[in-house]
């Protein structure tokens, strides 16, 4: 049974922050990167950021100074911490890894978590 749990989403208003969390149940492995995406109402859904099993971070502009994507590997569990959150930010957030990974590739099955939803309004 190979499962991501996410939480930490909620209601905020514009400028304030939150902290979103994932945890990684049943992994053999953890040779993979784990990211997080996020989908608008009527948008597709895109990349927010990425962090590499050796701690190398990444973020899509739209979020790069705003936003810090951290790991416990004791808990298994990646955070997001999201600081001066606007209301474009308004969306479901979800993360993603690979069961196996090699050079950075994937070679099993990608698995998403079941979303948590951060809203941004006054």
């Amino acid at each position: 049974q190979v499962q991501l749990v996410e939480s930490g989403g909620g209601l905020v208003q514009p400028g304030g922050s939150l902290r979103l969390s994932c945890t990684a149940l049943g992994f053999t492995s953890n040779t993979c990167v784990m990211d997080w995406y996020r989908q608008a109402a009527g948008k597709q859904r895109e990349w927010v950021s990425s962090i590499s099993t050796d701690g190398r971070t990444y973020y899509d502009d739209s979020v790069k100074g705003r936003f810090t994507i951290s790991k416990d590997k004791a808990k298994d569990t990646v955070y997001l911490q999201m600081n001066s959150l606007k209301p474009e930010d308004t969306a479901m957030y979800s993360c993603k890894t690979c069961e196996d990974c090699s050079n950075g590739v994937c070679y099993g099955n990608n698995y998403w978590g079941q979303g948590t939803q951060v809203t941004v309004s006054s």
